[in-house]
């Protein structure tokens, strides 16, 4: 019975059941669920099951482990095209599933280059070759088409043990060591014990060697801070009738906390062009400066023909006390969105696109871009370095952002696009690494959920529940210094994958 099953197993078919088995379970290990090991355990599977495959198996193979990873772990991103774009239920999932493949292309080629370099199982391959080249593919991932970071390796240890390291290396970085880690449990297979005794060590040391390499420290300052969370109806959102509503609601929602230094409304909190709404942009200014306070809010922002996704701020910029609220609505003191999020904020060959389902014309999906480096918002006296929605999840633009005066990271979001789904808490658990990486308390305002405030150890601290209108209230303290990724970023770890492919490449070729 026993050789049955194991010829099954070796069967081609059953072999790419498997891999898409082994990869689906890989979502269990982001959030909601945040099974950690599952992800070493899978990658570790695949990589045993995948030795020996000729280059052009291994692409087939590691196409349907990468099909089962996104193709269950992003299965969320069908909602907003049935529930909001107009499309059929059959059309909303075909397209995920496009996107489930495309995405799949990269642990393709990984596992492709992997077997040309180094077909068989030996050290060489699964501690050095993988590592390189699943780090180097998810990087690749991250900008090509605009990119899509989304499940990187390194996001499945947001609650493991191995987290501090993204302190020191980011979470490109942990995927690195997420894929050593499952190459050093698939050398089991061969009782090949050394290179996990040696691994584990190593980590755990490196683990412990984290927070000292950190110079981030507080600086004997706190921020309250009121993240409101306004649980506007997705399908309310753009209605015009439900502008003034929905202003009114937030200012409501805000009035009775003016006594923080910091009001955050999230991504588009007032829905319309910032010169349709400058009497009550004007009121709410006032009201900031006399309660000293400063209101930061996501609205569309219009200079000339252009139109960004922004966020600005009312109130009081240089101080917590003044005379005079300092908002004129001339562009100063604003933050632009950079990383627009393709067929939501632009649509490529719209010309084409547009005409063929309402997906493709959904509301405000024509944003003109701001630029990659912005200087940060100042509210109250403090800087704030923030990012808009999706491009909290590209590390390196976060960190071109944050300079020596940063006080505070900020985010903002409008997810009711996913319903009930993970995405939401996927996104919120790719916010966390960024405090790791950049040793800053973050904060979260949402329309709808997960709103939250991050320690700088990217833990949550405060989090209202989502689906509920409220306003969640915390005092910060605020740090000072710099984590070693912030001086470094992901590019050593980038240097290292790229030389190993290189060296594996000449060695092949010696050989």
């Amino acid at each position: 019975m026993l050789n049955k099953l194991r010829a099954l197993a070796h069967h081609p078919r059953s072999k790419m059941v498997l891999a898409y088995a082994a990869g689906a379970t890989t979502a269990l290990s982001f959030a909601p669920y945040s099974i950690w090991p599952l992800y070493l355990i899978a990658l570790a599977f695949a990589l045993h099951q995948s030795a020996g495959l000729t280059a052009k198996q291994a692409f087939r193979y590691w196409l349907a482990f990468g099909f089962g990873c996104f193709s269950v772990g992003i299965s969320w991103v069908h909602v907003s095209m049935d529930v909001y774009g107009g499309m059929p239920l059959i059309a909303s999932i075909a397209l995920m599933a496009l996107l489930a493949l495309y995405l799949a292309l990269y642990p393709a080629l990984a596992g492709c280059l992997m077997q040309k370099l180094a077909p068989k199982t030996s050290v060489i391959r699964n501690i050095l070759v993988f590592p390189a080249l699943w780090t180097i593919t998810e990087w690749a991932r991250g900008w090509v088409l605009t990119g899509f970071p989304w499940l990187w390796a390194g996001y499945s240890q947001t609650e493991g043990p191995l987290k501090p390291i993204a302190s020191m290396f980011g979470t490109l970085g942990l995927s690195f060591i997420v894929a050593l880690l499952a190459g050093a449990i698939a050398l089991l297979a061969i009782k090949r014990w050394q290179s996990l005794t040696i691994a584990v060590p190593v980590l755990t040391a490196l683990t412990f060697i984290a927070p000292m390499t950190s110079q981030v420290k507080p600086n004997g300052e706190t921020i309250k801070v009121a993240l409101v969370q306004g649980n506007i109806p997705q399908s309310m959102k753009w209605n015009p009738d439900a502008l003034w509503p929905t202003m009114l609601k937030y200012m409501d929602l805000s009035r009775p906390e003016f006594s923080a230094d910091l009001i955050i409304w999230p991504e588009a909190a007032i829905p319309a062009p910032e010169y349709m709404v400058k009497d009550f942009l004007y009121n709410a200014n006032k009201v900031a400066n006399l309660n000293n306070s400063a209101i930061i809010t996501g609205i569309i922002s219009n200079h000339g023909d252009a139109f960004y996704n922004s966020l600005i701020v009312l109130g009081n910029y240089k101080h917590k006390q003044q005379s005079e609220p300092d908002y004129l609505g001339d562009g100063s003191n604003e933050f632009k969105k950079h990383h627009l999020l393709p067929i939501g904020e632009f649509v490529p060959f719209e010309s084409l696109l547009r005409p063929l389902a309402p997906f493709f014309n959904l509301p405000m999906s024509s944003f003109n871009r701001g630029d990659f480096t912005q200087p940060n918002l100042n509210a109250v006296g403090h800087q704030i370095s923030p990012a808009i929605c999706y491009e909290i999840a590209f590390p390196e633009q976060l960190r071109a952002n944050m300079n020596d005066t940063t006080d505070l990271l900020m985010t903002v979001s409008n997810d009711a696009w996913f319903g009930t789904s993970n995405g939401p808490l996927q996104h919120m658990e790719i916010a966390q690494m960024r405090s790791v990486e950049l040793g800053r308390p973050l904060v979260r305002a949402t329309n709808n959920g997960v709103t939250a405030v991050v320690d700088e150890q990217g833990n949550i601290t405060h989090q209202l529940p989502q689906f509920e209108a409220g306003v969640l209230v915390a005092d910060i303290a605020l740090m000072k210094g710099h984590t070693l990724f912030t001086t470094i970023g992901q590019w050593p770890v980038l240097v290292l994958s790229f030389l190993i492919a290189i060296g594996a490449v000449i060695r092949k070729k010696v050989h």
